[in-house]
């Protein structure tokens, strides 16, 4: 395989390829048993680790508790009414938006997290099923997801808009920033 000819059992390089000519690290053939370890542990440990941000958000259910933390934290009260358990957009907010070290960063210093979920298949407690409709019914949501942003003396900010379907979580914040703005005004 060395000399002025591509390696022949890759196509791409291999190990005893000169230097500068590609390696493709994850083909089987001289690729020892502890690189491969290592690879995959590094790859799980990537993978883990970024989700992991997001499932140390907190996300309450009842809206007193959440308006309490708010004021003596001095932050927004975003409430995801969603329906986790059918609604497309909603799964994909979660995702691809709430799960995320970008977002994660940002609701840990500006938000309180509120889920109103009404899901098809997924049980619930009366009492939470009653106070959750009894929410939507207030704020007026007619339909999944639909993100609510509350000053932090309770005070009803609007309804962030963004697109469902490309929504990042550079959107999402800067739609609740909108909204956080304008209260300012």
């Amino acid at each position: 395989a060395r000399g002025s000819r591509r390696c022949e059992r890759l196509k791409a390089g291999c190990f005893e390829c000169p230097p500068g000519w590609p390696v493709n690290l994850f083909a089987t053939h001289q690729l020892n048993p502890l690189m491969k370890k290592l690879l995959l542990t590094v790859a799980a440990a990537f993978a883990l680790a970024l989700p992991a941000l997001a499932a140390d958000l907190t996300w309450l259910t009842e809206l007193p508790k959440a308006q309490a933390q708010a004021k003596a934290e001095g932050k927004l009260v975003l409430m995801d009414f969603t329906g986790s358990d059918f609604c497309s957009s909603c799964m994909r907010l979660h995702k691809e938006v709430f799960a995320t070290k970008e977002f994660a960063e940002y609701a840990k210093k500006r938000l309180v997290l509120m889920e109103l979920d009404f899901p098809l298949k997924k049980k619930q407690p009366d009492a939470l099923k009653e106070a959750n409709a009894a929410l939507a019914k207030q704020f007026k949501v007619d339909g999944y997801p639909t993100l609510i942003v509350l000053a932090s003396d309770g005070k009803r900010l609007g309804e962030a808009e963004f697109d469902l379907f490309d929504a990042t979580a550079k959107d999402v914040i800067a739609a609740i920033e909108k909204l956080a703005k304008k209260a300012k005004q």
